[in-house]
């Protein structure tokens, strides 16, 4: 009996995809013995289900052999490691430069609500009130502008129930 070939893709039935993932794991596993059987070789494959859980093989003790490829790809990819390290020190030097953006954030933060306020100078001071009273302008305008808005409905709709009212005692 020949099986049909099936198209690669990802399948979108939940239940069908489970079952297809149960059996081509297990096929898998059987292979990566089979492999260390027949050939004398040390095999470990690790999957990662959809839900996130872990299923494992190997044909001795899973830790060595992680330990053995941990050691050869560090040994094989010594080439690129000064890239890695190199990328891995603009990352911490683009860290501390945002922990310092956030410290200086939370002081101005603080001396906008009133705290920490003894450490500023008269310039400084008179800055923190010039900003504040731009932003409280900025809040009551804001303010100013959603009242003005009820306000004007209001009016409309009093005017609105006032013609209606009087078309109705004109009907009458």
């Amino acid at each position: 009996m020949v099986r049909g070939k099936i198209e690669i893709k990802k399948i979108e039935n939940v239940t069908s995809r489970q079952v297809t993932f149960s059996k081509r794991r297990s096929g898998l596993f059987k292979k990566a013995h089979e492999l260390s059987v027949l050939c004398d070789a040390q095999v470990a494959a690790i999957v990662f289900s959809q839900s996130g859980r872990l299923h494992e093989y190997s044909s001795s003790q899973m830790e060595k052999i992680i330990d053995r490829y941990g050691k050869f790809s560090n040994a094989f990819y010594v080439a690129e490691r000064p890239q890695v390290e190199r990328y891995l020190q603009e990352l911490k030097m683009e860290i501390d430069r945002m922990v310092k953006k956030i410290d200086l954030l939370e002081v101005h933060h603080r001396k906008l609500l009133g705290q920490g306020l003894d450490s500023c100078s008269v310039t400084e001071l008179q800055e923190i009130d010039t900003q504040i009273e731009k932003s409280l302008r900025i809040v009551r305008s804001r303010k100013v502008q959603t009242l003005g808005h009820k306000y004007i409905y209001n009016i409309y709709t009093h005017v609105n129930d006032v013609i209606m009212s009087s078309l109705v005692d004109l009907g009458a």
